[in-house]
C-alpha cells in the first residue's frame, strides 16, 4: 500500500509516529481488514502537484 503519500497519513507529534486518519466505524474496519484488498479503498493522493499535472 502507498500510505506515505496518502492524504490521510498524518503525523502525531505526541506519539511521534504516523497513523491513518480515515474515519472508519467498526463495521468498515472489519470489512477492510478481512477482505483481500490489494490497495486501500480509502486512498486519496495527497500530492497537490499531481492533481495540477493531471489538469494540464
Amino acid at each position: 500500500m502507498r500510505c506515505d503519500d496518502c492524504a490521510y497519513f498524518e503525523y502525531d507529534e505526541d506519539d511521534e509516529e504516523y497513523y491513518c486518519s480515515v474515519n472508519m466505524d467498526e463495521d468498515d474496519y472489519g470489512r477492510f481488514s478481512s477482505s483481500g484488498y490489494k490497495e486501500c479503498p480509502y486512498y486519496v493522493n495527497g500530492d497537490e502537484y499531481a492533481v495540477v499535472k493531471h489538469q494540464m
